[in-house]
């Protein structure tokens, strides 16, 4: 097979050709150049980021017999033999991750090298290692021979031991940036004499997420057809986004246009395109827009706290999406969440208004007519005045459930709980299922729970029903408890006060908060029909 792919045929054979990882590079060439050579080095960072290339480079340029400036020569016999030399062991712990392999590995490393300086060791996925190997490889980390240099990559850092870290030199490889992908792109285009779009190319460098092995992997399925590369060719085949469509959800938000937004996710919907990528691009040029409205080179109505509110629900939104939910619905209901509630308009009202002749007459308004459209915008103050003390009242009433909770928890009552709510069906509970889809009990004490919600609306929602939800619920924990619902993030702050505050001798005692149901606010009959009577004609009220 004579076609080598494109992330093999340009992979880096010197410092110089590391794309992205300056500051590494920058740090290991001086090691070399001031003869500061470590026995054991770390490589971690995202996959397709130049860990692997890194460690051949290093290794080769650490056996050269003729370095210039930290760099390899490229012409000694080390240089020229490096693939095939006897001295560079390259492991894979994906598939060699027992202890008999790292005793072997051992039991070969006190053997001198053949023809180099050094003996090294490139241990790829590092991480794969089982614990036992670990263990077996320790000692050697600690007091390894004169001759043996370990350099150790990995993607998921997190799984190797303290021990094994602490025994290292670690470098940390980062994302690449995708201005400096689309650049390697462009000159490997062009030395393969591969046509592309500079669209195709900015779109190439996003799908690979930093990572330029994922980019050359891309670019080279992209060219096989001999064809030009173009954006469209990308969306069609990768479950792309184009920038326009992204833009033009961002607009439609500003201008109010929910039909426009519904539309726009429908077609999402039916095409073939990721929703993560949709999020993932619709945060980016959200961010954008936010930084414009707060350096003021922007007039839209949407708000910077606006904006940072959204990003983070579609963040909230990106985390949680269960496989009981539509994840283009529920996209598509925390955009709408953004919109004016005065610009939202109904299909069939506006199929009614459009169908109906009006006949438009001028005239004068009066002074008269004036004052009273005033008083009639007036009106609705006293709802909001309701809503202001519903507000107070329902923090107060989940400050005392709280703690509470805290102050009955109980692991048992928790754990039984906890099981008869995930036993029960979610599409048994009526109305209420769309709820608590995606919920679950934290936290329970006597006859009282905490419920975690995904979102920071649900558990809103579910706070501004709980009598309802209590009722309902009453049958599926077989217990009268009372509830208060609160977001994941809120319920780690909350757990983390809670485990301090116990530490620390806090003690909770139990709050009686009938006295709260008292400053309960409540609409009355007159209220209503007061309300009614601004907005209708006397004759078509009726209260019951």
């Amino acid at each position: 097979m004579d076609y080598k792919v494109l992330y093999r045929k340009y992979r880096p054979t010197n410092f110089e050709s590391i794309v992205g990882q300056d500051y590494t590079v920058t740090m290991l060439k001086n090691a070399i150049i001031n003869d500061k050579i470590s026995h054991a080095y770390l490589f971690t960072g995202p996959r397709g980021t130049g860990k692997t290339s890194t460690a051949k480079v290093f290794a080769k340029t650490i056996n050269c017999e003729n370095k210039i400036n930290g760099e390899a020569c490229g012409e000694c016999n080390s240089c020229k033999n490096f693939m095939n030399s006897s001295d560079i062991i390259e492991i894979d712990a994906a598939s060699n991750n027992g202890v008999d392999d790292i005793r072997e590995l051992i039991s070969n490393i006190k053997i001198a090298p053949t023809s180099s300086k050094y003996k090294i060791y490139i241990i790829d996925e590092v991480h794969m290692m089982t614990q036992s190997a670990f263990n077996a490889l320790l000692l050697t980390l600690e007091e390894p021979p004169a001759h043996a240099i370990f350099i150790m990559a990995t993607t998921n850092v997190e799984s190797v031991p303290i021990t094994i870290l602490s025994r290292c030199q670690r470098f940390n490889f980062k994302k690449i940036e995708l201005e400096t992908i689309e650049k390697q792109l462009a000159k490997i285009c062009h030395s393969e004499n591969i046509k592309i779009t500079d669209e195709a190319l900015e779109e190439i460098a996003y799908l690979s997420e930093g990572g330029l092995r994922d980019a050359l992997s891309l670019l080279d399925q992209l060219s096989s057809e001999n064809e030009e590369i173009t954006i469209d060719k990308i969306l069609a085949n990768y479950g792309s986004i184009s920038s326009l469509f992204i833009k033009s959800i961002v607009e439609n938000l500003e201008n109010n246009d929910a039909e426009k937004i519904i539309a726009a996710m429908k077609e999402l919907e039916g095409s073939s395109s990721d929703y993560k990528v949709f999020v993932k691009k619709l945060v980016k040029e959200l961010i954008n827009k936010a930084i414009l409205v707060k350096q003021n080179f922007s007039s839209s109505h949407l708000t910077y706290e606006a904006i940072k509110n959204l990003i983070f629900d579609l963040n909230d939104c990106l985390n949680k999406i269960s496989i009981h939910i539509n994840p283009y619905l529920l996209i598509q209901v925390i955009l709408l969440n953004y919109i004016k509630p005065s610009e939202v308009v109904n299909n069939e009202s506006v199929k009614k208004i459009e169908e109906k002749p009006v006949e438009v007459k001028q005239k004068e308004i009066s002074e008269e007519e004036v004052i009273v459209v005033e008083e009639q915008n007036d009106s609705n103050e006293f709802l909001d005045d309701y809503n202001e003390e519903f507000s107070e009242y329902l923090s107060e009433l989940k400050s005392i459930r709280l703690n509470n909770c805290f102050a009955t928890a109980q692991k048992s009552i928790l754990t039984t709980y906890q099981q008869k709510f995930q036993n029960q069906d979610v599409k048994n509970l009526g109305n209420i299922q769309s709820l608590l889809v995606d919920t679950k009990i934290v936290a329970a004490g006597k006859q009282i729970a905490i419920l975690a919600a995904s979102l920071d609306s649900t558990a809103d929602l579910i706070n501004h029903h709980l009598e309802q939800i209590e009722q309902i619920l009453a049958s599926v924990l077989e217990d009268e408890v009372k509830l208060i619902a609160v977001s994941d993030n809120d319920w780690l702050n909350l757990k983390q006060e809670y485990v301090q505050n116990l530490k620390n001798g806090v003690k909770y005692e139990v709050i009686d908060e009938l006295g709260l149901q008292e400053l309960k606010p409540t609409l009355d009959n007159s209220q209503l029909e007061q309300f009614a009577e601004q907005m209708f004609e006397n004759k078509k009220i009726e209260i019951v």
